[in-house]
């Protein structure tokens, strides 16, 4: 199993856009809940989104509800994170990861990280 390898960040403008994908290998993908995490500097890192492995539930953290959206696509062994309306307090490192468990936001039932991706929002 390989790690997942995410990419898309870079340096926005507030009110801007950005779609974050992270991808990995069939076996490390298959059949698990998929999700995204943040790290501000001087902070920890956060739950942002999780999705199921058809794809047909999602769970958000309150403060990206509404402007971000994740989705997969299993043919390509990839995950979306589809970030709107982006705000300053948006910035960090923006990490995938997969679980074997049921969608939840709890950092320590997920594994295979990957390296990260940097995400700024100039104000």
């Amino acid at each position: 199993q390989v790690q997942p390898v995410e990419s898309g960040g870079g340096l926005v403008q507030a009110g801007g856009s950005l779609r974050l994908s992270c991808a990995a290998s069939e076996r490390t993908f298959s059949t698990y809940v998929v999700g995204w995490f943040r790290q501000a500097p001087g902070k920890e890192r956060e739950f942002v989104a999780a999705i199921s492995w058809t794809g047909g539930r999602t769970y958000y953290a309150d403060s990206v509800k509404g402007r971000f959206t994740i989705s997969r696509d299993n043919a390509k062994n990839t995950v979306y994170l589809q970030m709107n309306s982006l705000k300053p307090e948006d910035t960090a490192v923006y990490y995938c990861a997969r679980s074997a468990y049921e969608l939840q936001r709890e950092e320590q039932k997920y594994d295979y990280w990957g390296q990260g991706t940097q995400v700024t929002v100039s104000s």
